[in-house]
């Protein structure tokens, strides 16, 4: 017990000391594209040919809108803090959690303090079997893990069933669930490790706090629709960054929340 203890807080102290080092970079980057956040436009744009996105239809929509670099290619940590922040008002902290292991996916020219989006299609790293809305790396086919498929986000979605204005906590578990469950029944080689599992929970909770009532949950299910099947963000429908920032406390509370549903009997 006392090792686990201390290694968590090992754990928290690295994490803060990487994040007070890297939130500067915010703040550097900001000053050095000489751009205001209230002058620019972000608008969404499609990707176009020699644009790259990525299996995640978050940081996709961040690229279509211009808070990531629309190409998609050579983002740094700064920038990918810098564009979540000015997105979806998502702390640094809670970034790290998806920028450091997208370094480690790294394929840009000569170092690896860069990536690009396609790069996060590498299995195992960020990616993983059982998305909501996208095929398995191994499954036939198509062995596509990138492209939405409207297909197994239909089959997602009616998980909801009749409640269709917004995703609970519950529902939210059980739409992940189900993908879980349905995997090996689409796909022989199906797999997902403890990381996997832990990181497809952490998804859920991004989408949950991004578009629901704090820790709650309860995201409005339009919102997450137009997220995932048009890789933008919902503007038009009525969503506005929250004021304040979304805390890694705050993901990882709603991880833990999905995580018990998934742990107990479907009440059905």
């Amino acid at each position: 017990m006392s090792s686990n203890i201390t290694s968590t807080a090992l754990g928290i102290k690295v994490m803060s000391f990487l994040t007070s080092i890297l939130a500067g970079g915010i703040e550097a980057y900001a000053k050095l594209t000489g751009t205001s956040e209230d002058k620019e436009d972000h608008s969404w744009q499609k990707p176009g040919p020699d644009d790259r996105r990525s299996p995640c239809p978050m940081l996709n929509a961040l690229a279509n809108h211009g808070y990531l670099p629309h190409s998609g290619q050579d983002i740094s940590l700064a920038q990918l803090m810098h564009g979540l922040k000015r997105g979806i008002h998502l702390s640094p902290n809670a970034t790290l959690i998806v920028g450091i292991k997208a370094l480690q996916s790294s394929t840009t020219a000569g170092h690896w303090t860069t990536f690009h989006l396609d790069d996060l299609n590498k299995h195992g790293i960020i990616e993983h079997d059982g998305s909501l809305s996208r095929a398995d790396l191994s499954a036939p086919p198509d062995f596509d893990n990138h492209t939405f498929s409207p297909e197994i986000w239909a089959a997602t979605l009616q998980v909801l069933g009749d409640d269709h204005e917004r995703i609970s906590i519950e529902k939210a578990a059980r739409m992940r669930g189900f993908r879980i469950e349905e995997g090996p029944k689409r796909n022989p080689n199906f797999e997902m490790s403890s990381e996997d599992l832990r990181f497809s929970a952490i998804e859920t909770a991004l989408y949950l706090r991004v578009f629901g009532r704090g820790t709650e949950g309860r995201a409005e299910t339009r919102w997450v629709r137009v997220l995932f099947e048009e890789e933008r963000l919902p503007i038009e429908e009525g969503f506005k960054r929250s004021d304040k920032p979304l805390t890694i406390a705050e993901i990882l509370e709603l991880q833990r929340k999905v995580e018990a549903v998934g742990a107990a009997p479907d009440p059905k």
